[in-house]
């Protein structure tokens, strides 16, 4: 155990060795049961408090190594969970944005910094900012799913890679931006047919099969660009999702409908249904949106699309639950939207 000084030249220093030397301070702690530990100081009184910091939880038995967390930033461990953590995700690609978001505004913090505070005043910048793009303000779900990105990498940096984290998760002690996920969202179907029409005109081939098959069969974007032809049934009216939300395989029923689109797409050499990504997919989605003047709607709300008419053929709630594979009542009501009109039309049928 010692603090020794450090003498260290500089490129002008070496230039002139009569000049004196910066000195730093270096804690050099060797215990049994524990691993070396050496740090570095500009002044000796803050390496003396370190020092006694160090001695006095290896005493304890409480002692854990903090450097990691204190020489790595935010843009580090972000940058590192996008490479090597992400593309492990379905839906990985998604965690971009909002790194790039973390990053211009909290990546210079070390890990050991980060303070719930600081979290906090970065989600109340964020809920004021206003996006250039659309001139409006963020969304409460697009910071929710910033600072759900910022949790897990710091999760994953905790728990797989072994970084100490003496302040702990600081988004844990953040309160997050509440969410309404319900929508009750339909178009016109004539809105909804231009829209198909738009899509169809893109030199993307895969885009308006991945609408049709969305609604006939209320399956996530997600599951239908994994699905893959081997899992396809034609004969037998069955395609098997195995890339759920749940992770849980869902086997769906195959209309007429879902048949003859089936049928008119070429085979790949992927083997998949729909050999395109979601990028492709929602960047055509939106460009079309804005060529027919809709704004407010999602491709996710496609499915929306599909559960109502699911309803509207005269399925009860188990029947429709086979083809959406919600496993609650609660669940298919949120994404049940019945026309007043059409509830109407069987109202008055005699």
């Amino acid at each position: 155990m010692a603090i020794v000084p450090i003498y260290s030249k500089s490129k002008t220093e070496l230039a002139k060795p009569k000049e004196k030397r910066k000195k730093t301070w270096q804690v050099q702690i060797r215990k049994d049961g524990y691993p070396p530990y050496i740090k570095t100081f500009q002044r000796k009184a803050e390496a003396e408090i370190d020092e006694a910091r160090v001695l006095t939880e290896m005493a304890r038995g409480i002692f854990v190594d903090r450097s990691e967390a204190e020489s790595m930033t935010v843009a580090v461990m972000l940058e590192k969970y996008n490479a090597e953590v992400s593309p492990k995700h379905k839906s990985g690609d998604r965690d971009i944005v909002p790194i790039r978001a973390l990053t211009k505004s909290l990546g210079q913090y070390s890990l050991a910094a980060l303070t719930p505070s600081i979290v906090a005043k970065y989600r109340d910048e964020r809920t004021a900012h206003v996006s250039e793009r659309t001139g409006r303000p963020l969304s409460a779900q697009t910071i929710k799913h910033e600072l759900g990105t910022l949790e897990r990498a710091m999760k994953h940096a905790a728990m797989e890679w072994g970084v100490h984290l003496p302040r702990g998760i600081p988004t844990m002690l953040v309160k997050k931006p509440k969410v309404d996920n319900a929508r009750n969202k339909r178009l016109d179907p004539e809105d909804l047919d231009r829209l198909m029409h738009a899509c169809a005109s893109s030199r993307n081939r895969w885009v308006l099969p991945a609408i049709q098959l969305a609604i006939v069969t209320t399956a996530r974007i997600g599951s239908l660009l994994t699905l893959k032809w081997e899992d396809v049934d034609i004969e037998g009216q069955e395609a098997t999702l195995r890339d759920t939300k749940t992770m849980k395989i869902h086997h769906i029923p195959l209309t007429k409908d879902a048949i003859a689109i089936l049928k008119n797409l070429p085979r790949s050499k992927s083997g998949k249904v729909l050999d395109t990504t979601y990028t492709s997919i929602h960047q055509v989605f939106k460009r079309a949106k804005l060529s027919v003047g809709i704004d407010d709607f999602r491709f996710h709300d496609l499915r929306h699309e599909g559960t109502s008419r699911l309803f509207e053929k005269g399925l009860n709630p188990m029947q429709a639950s086979v083809v959406t594979g919600h496993k609650t009542l609660g669940m298919l009501n949120r994404y049940t939207h019945l026309r007043p009109k059409d509830i109407a039309d069987l109202l008055d049928k005699e």
